[in-house]
């Protein structure tokens, strides 16, 4: 059995974090790729330089040319331009379709047995993208924000409770964007509701902080965030290499689950070996499944305007 590759497609900020630790973590050798002469090569060769202090023997190469990521495992789609201060994951609508349209034609073209995880912006609209032009079946094309949302919800319900992020877990469904549905029913501190823990008007400033957090770093540094993004994705990543079956959330494209049909969407899924294994169905209230079609319907305008 041949050594196990990830490509990661954009070597900014977030694909650069993302190759640092899925080789940190010894969990396949690596392949960067950019269309910037010289920014993959030399972040390649600044990570394999630093794998004698480390510990790790991935190999790492960066390339403006997709023959390396031949036979790769796992293609991730980071590349597409960040977003600025006050510009919304729409405005990157048109620019970012084009980008990832023609990454994933390559993707293919040189890996036609990976699985794709789409973390470009506007998340749900560019993973549906990658769907329709790369023709692969559903479970094998997954976008990348739940874990993220998730992650930054249970970040602040850490800093409220003043208790380890390791005690608690959460669920964000919904578009990756302002009409994301993060879930406090479902959201628990060792296992008790953080809606017996929290006032309902501090979980109701979580929640909107929570919709907030991409928009609230782009204020900060002026630029998207990349820590806690790539660290989703190897998340993810880990969960399909070493077939964990952890159940994640992801953008998924739906067929008729929480009534959606046609449509990538945040939801729960079990994530393995063959990418997504099965999509969870939990029971939402009315107001739960009101605020979750309503963040479909807005990514079905993005998918409109593409034509995908």
């Amino acid at each position: 059995m041949g050594r196990r590759k990830v490509t990661v497609v954009g070597a900014g900020n977030v694909g650069a974090t993302v190759a640092q630790r899925v080789a940190e973590k010894a969990l396949a050798d690596v392949v960067l790729v950019d269309i910037v002469e010289g920014v993959p090569q030399g972040k390649a060769l600044d990570l394999a330089e630093s794998a004698p202090v480390e510990g790790y023997d991935c190999r790492i190469v960066g390339t403006n040319s997709y023959a390396e990521t031949a036979g790769s495992d796992i293609a991730v789609i980071t590349a597409g331009i960040p977003r600025k201060p006050g510009m919304s994951r729409d405005d990157l609508l048109k620019t970012n379709y084009n980008i990832v349209k023609g990454v994933t034609e390559q993707i293919v073209a040189n890996s036609p047995n990976c699985i794709i995880i789409v973390v470009s912006n506007p998340l749900d609209a560019m993973a549906q993208t990658a769907f329709k032009i790369s023709k692969f079946p559903k479970n094998r094309v997954i976008g990348m924000a739940g874990v993220l949302d998730s992650a930054r919800f249970r970040a602040f319900i850490g800093m409220e409770l003043k208790v380890s992020v390791e005690n608690i877990h959460a669920f964000v469904l919904g578009g990756h964007g302002d009409t994301m549905v993060p879930l406090p029913r479902y959201s628990t501190v060792s296992g008790i509701p953080i809606t017996e823990l929290l006032p309902k008007d501090t979980i109701d400033r979580l929640v909107q902080r929570t919709r907030d957090g991409g928009a609230e770093i782009v204020g900060l540094l002026k630029t998207s965030a990349w820590y806690a993004p790539g660290s989703s994705v190897v998340e993810m990543v880990d969960a399909i290499l070493n077939d964990k079956k952890k159940i994640l959330p992801c953008a998924a494209y739906l067929e008729g689950e929480y009534g959606v049909s046609g449509l990538f969407s945040g939801v729960p899924v079990k994530l393995g070996a063959k990418g997504i294994e099965q999509v969870i169905e939990i029971t939402l209230n009315l107001e739960e499944r009101a605020a979750l079609q309503k963040s479909v319907a807005a990514v079905k305008e993005l998918v409109d305007i593409i034509g995908v």
